[in-house]
């Protein structure tokens, strides 16, 4: 059996990124250069509509590991495979609300700052932390993983 079967090899906690350049956006648009997101009255609004999606998403993931009897630890290693629930959709939901999340934010701080950083999000999510779980997942599903991944997409 691989190391990879025992746990995934994460990299770094996956809220990281996002708080960081949210943190981030938000002292630079304060402290250096501002970059206004405003849609005018329709910003606040839309803001909370893409946070509560963002968490009603989470919500959703969490209820599902818990019907799976997993965890949603990225540190601890999966003792089922998810394909219910949110995850008929995404092999990622949590990671999806938290871009949702992201976006939501970034219009209730008006300030485009933390979108900027979203391809370094990206990057480090796949190669610090997804290329892991999905190794973990390979390592300990075989076949029933493998099948799954053709059916369902790793973000939307």
């Amino acid at each position: 059996m691989t190391a990879s079967a025992h746990k995934p090899a994460t990299r770094l906690l996956p809220p990281a990124p996002y708080a960081a350049a949210l943190i981030g956006g938000w002292w630079l648009d304060r402290n250096i250069q501002a970059i206004p997101l405003d849609w005018g009255a329709a910003t606040r609004p839309l803001g909370w509509l893409l946070v509560g999606v963002g968490l009603a998403l989470f919500a959703w993931t969490l209820l599902t590991f818990w019907h799976y009897r997993t965890t949603v630890n990225p540190y601890k290693a999966a003792s089922s495979l998810c394909t219910d629930g949110p995850f008929r959709f995404s092999r990622n939901p949590i990671y999806v609300g938290d871009w949702f999340i992201l976006a939501g934010v970034s219009l209730l701080l008006a300030t485009a700052w933390p979108l900027l950083f979203a391809p370094l999000i990206w990057v480090l999510l796949r190669y610090g932390v997804i290329r892991h779980e999905e190794a973990h997942l390979e390592a300990k599903f075989g076949d029933d993983y493998l099948n799954y991944k053709t059916r369902v997409r790793r973000w939307l």
